[in-house]
């Protein structure tokens, strides 16, 4: 079984059609929503879906998947935004490939929901990105074994890239492989400064974090206020 594993915060407005994009995968899976103090409808929605509701006394993505993977019950974790959707076959294609000798986790090539030119080839980018070097970000559905999630000790505390550091270690143990799947993430964090701004600065906050910036400082640096500093966070894009 897979246990996918979704961190909320004030996520009413999108984790509904989420939700409903993931039953209509067949695959053995449940649910976990690991919630980090929603004050709207986010829990009551997810609850009302049939997801199991893991409520975190710590905010933050690390610290709420973390959380939730001592509640799952499968031998798979899939670690998804709230505003990211699966394909009907997604889980499908987990499965398959984790039955191939080696392959301990990966992720998913993903698309923006947006008309953007800009953010098509961006995606493009992004799947040379993981296929060549393996490297994943949260928005694209990182997937791994629960015993290799132990093994490297779950996600590190991180306000920024926990999600690309967590890829990179389980690489470390061994294969990881990009499915391709109708995966399609939402657009809204370009909203403010436009595609091209955003991006710059990601690719700019990645250079420096793999030139060994600490993440904590790069995060009170970036840090929007409000339900922001939980949603807007460097992604899978560049």
């Amino acid at each position: 079984m897979i246990s996918v594993i979704i961190p909320t915060l004030n996520e009413a407005e999108l984790l509904p059609a989420t939700l409903h994009r993931l039953q209509a995968n067949r695959a053995p899976n449940e649910i976990l929503v690991a919630d980090g103090g929603s004050r709207d409808e986010t829990t009551g929605l997810a609850d009302k879906a049939g997801a199991r509701v893991i409520h975190s006394p710590r905010r933050g993505r690390a610290a709420q998947m973390n959380l939730a993977t001592t509640a799952a019950r499968g031998e798979v974790f899939l670690f998804l935004h709230a505003d990211t959707w699966l394909g009907p076959d997604a889980l499908n294609q987990i499965t398959e490939a984790l039955a191939r000798p080696g392959i301990v986790g990966g992720g998913f090539a993903r698309r923006f929901r947006s008309s953007s030119l800009f953010l098509r080839l961006s995606c493009a980018v992004g799947a040379w990105r993981s296929g060549c070097l393996g490297w994943f970000f949260g928005d694209q559905g990182i997937f791994v074994r629960r015993a290799v999630f132990k093994q490297v000790g779950g996600f590190r505390d991180w306000p920024l890239f926990e999600d690309l550091d967590f890829s990179r270690r389980i690489a470390r143990v061994g294969q990881i492989t990009m499915l391709r799947s109708n995966v399609v993430s939402s657009a809204r964090r370009f909203a403010a400064r436009g595609a091209f701004l955003t991006t710059a600065s990601d690719v700019w906050l990645t250079v420096r974090y793999l030139a060994g910036a600490d993440p904590h400082r790069l995060g009170r640096k970036r840090r929007p206020s409000g339900i922001a500093a939980h949603n807007e966070r460097p992604s899978g894009h560049r």
